[in-house]
């Protein structure tokens, strides 16, 4: 197929979601080098991507680029050898093994505290905040926050699990606000270090550990947006572990981002430069894997509320580039945003969905009260 066959089927693929290439709304694409078509019909997402970060072309709401073109599932029209390498490589290794753990934190949460210190909330949540009665994004994160504590049944006293901790946000949080202590646990030293500091003073203890070094017994345990790099091969093992350090009749509360059907690869473009190793979980790797270890006492799912909360940080991301440029250059500028608004765009058309769920080993007596 020549160059012009290319860019007449990505056209008409556009049009079918109502966006064009010579358009002048805020979705409509302005292409600066032709080579683009043959590039996504080559590359898929991946040449998406890098071609945005290389200026190929520009879009004034990428937001709505994406919501519009995922809203139609024009993705599933531009699979290529690049994205079917990246389901092999995700069938046939276990990239989530106990070797590669801390990669995750090494390639995107220790690449600087103040970029997240000017992108999220004061208490540096990085997670999806819970806007049902929320005006701004603290208020979204301290409702998420105590959604979470409520949900768990939080009592003074009780000695908590946090599995994957971040900078001890939730952490401090709980234990201001409810008299608990806290592990908690992360793959990034720079979390580990900030997160000491802001939880000075309280019965915080924040640890760099693998989730699978885990071995003691705690009342309760959470985790929060930490089982996305968990890994398909390794979710029954993950089940287990919680499993094993919670206490008989007690709860664990699972939040996660999720996908709508069930696959063993990941986007490669969100692989290479922004999660490396990632993979969503679908409800039927939930479902299957923690069956036999616990009972789902509630499912809740408010994947809406990732849109609203993705367009805050992008917000706070672009109004403090400035006092971000000086370590990060251009093009990581052009990533950071093509990340942040290409996710609000496919939250905003219900590709992927956040859930919290609620887990306990043997079923709660009486039943399980659920917490909105």
């Amino acid at each position: 197929m020549s160059s012009i066959d290319f860019k007449t089927k990505i056209e008409h693929a556009l049009s079918t979601a109502d966006i064009k290439t010579k358009g002048d709304r805020p979705w409509d694409i302005t292409i600066h080098n032709d080579n683009l078509f043959s590039r996504v019909m080559a590359d898929g997402s991946l040449g998406l991507g890098e071609a945005y970060i290389e200026k190929w072309w520009d879009c004034d709401k990428l937001d709505e680029f994406f919501y519009r073109i995922l809203s139609v599932e024009l993705e599933t029209q531009f699979k290529s050898w690049t994205d079917y390498k990246e389901y092999l490589r995700s069938k046939l290794f276990n990239l989530q093994n106990r070797s590669r753990a801390f990669q995750i934190g090494q390639k995107h949460y220790d690449i600087g505290n103040e970029l997240y210190k000017n992108m999220l909330d004061e208490r540096l949540i990085y997670s999806c905040g819970y806007w049902s009665h929320a005006n701004n994004l603290k208020e979204a994160q301290e409702s998420k926050l105590d959604l979470v504590c409520r949900k768990l049944q939080l009592k003074p006293g009780m000695r908590i699990l946090d599995i994957g901790c971040g900078w001890g946000g939730a952490d401090k949080f709980a234990a201001e606000n409810y008299g608990v202590e806290v592990v908690g646990i992360t793959v990034s030293k720079e979390q580990v270090e900030l997160g000491k500091c802001i939880c000075s003073g309280l019965p915080v203890n924040l640890e760099l550990k693998d989730y699978r070094d885990i071995s003691e017994k705690f009342d309760r345990i959470f985790s929060i947006g930490m089982f996305e790099h968990v890994g398909r091969k390794n979710y029954k093992e993950y089940f287990e572990v919680a499993k094993r350090c919670l206490k008989d009749d007690e709860i664990f509360l699972l939040h996660t981002i999720g996908r709508n059907t069930t696959s063993k690869g990941s986007d490669p473009w969100i692989s290479k430069y922004i999660f490396p190793n990632s993979m969503l979980p679908s409800a039927k790797d939930i479902a299957e894997f923690s069956e036999g270890q616990f009972v789902i006492e509630d499912w809740h799912n408010f994947g809406q509320y990732y849109d609203t909360t993705l367009m805050e940080w992008y917000r706070n991301f672009n109004k403090n580039w400035d006092k971000l440029k000086d370590k990060y250059d251009e093009n990581f500028y052009r990533m950071w945003k093509y990340y942040l608004l290409s996710c609000a765009g496919s939250f905003r058309a219900r590709k992927n969905q956040v859930w919290q769920i609620v887990f306990s080993p043997k079923g709660i007596k009486g039943g399980y009260e659920p917490v909105r």
